[in-house]
């Protein structure tokens, strides 16, 4: 895992030590972290030195709940790059409060870099090529957003008659299917059963108290 860092940061120094045009200015990317992913030990370990190497002005917000990625987007002020670094929720969030905007049709053309640091995510391996190294995953995922590298994605809208409207990029689950999904890692003992065990006692409700 070393070494992979270390090539990572490599490449990642080649983009830092390039030289900035007279007139041009440091690209600036604005990174929100969800400490709880991987308590973000992942992010400070594989990422975020392949960010500071790059050249970038990097900008780092750590989520305290959830739903405030959302908000903080709504009121964010301009940025060259948008990072996510945590699972799909986390990047639902973002996406949400990018499309909710006032100015969403100049907002929403700011590049969306997603490093996944979850336990599941389902986005990502539809971006990067599956891989069983977790450290790989990652610097490969930093170092595609240092490249620049960018994939169209198409995004789902929801709308009630009354709430704002949800946008989400990897379908939608609800109600105990989507906390059996939270509860799979719970039930590792169980080996290749987890998953119905998980589905199983998700249906199971706390008896009320008299």
């Amino acid at each position: 895992d070393n070494l992979l860092r270390r090539a990572a940061c490599q490449e990642a120094q080649v983009f830092g030590n390039q030289l900035i045009p007279p007139n041009a200015q440091v690209k600036k990317a604005t990174v929100f972290l969800n400490p709880a992913a991987c308590k973000g030990t992942l992010f400070e370990k594989n990422a975020a030195p392949i960010l500071h190497l790059s050249g970038m002005d990097v900008t780092i917000i750590k989520t305290d709940y959830e739903g405030q990625a959302k908000k903080l987007l709504e009121l964010m002020e301009n940025t060259d790059v948008i990072i996510v670094a945590g699972g799909d929720g986390t990047l639902q969030e973002v996406v949400t409060g990018v499309l909710r905007r006032t100015d969403e049709a100049t907002f929403s053309k700011i590049p969306i870099g997603f490093i996944p640091l979850g336990e599941t995510s389902s986005l990502s391996h539809t971006l990067f090529a599956e891989s069983g190294n977790k450290v790989q995953h990652i610097t490969d995922a930093t170092l595609a957003i240092v490249k620049g590298e960018t994939v169209p994605l198409d995004v789902l809208q929801i709308k009630g008659e009354k709430e704002q409207p949800v946008f989400a990029m990897t379908g939608l689950r609800w109600g105990s299917f989507r906390d059996a999904g939270v509860k799979v890692s719970k039930y590792w003992y169980l080996g290749p059963l987890k998953i119905k065990a998980a589905h199983f006692f998700s249906t199971l409700k706390p008896f009320p108290k008299r």
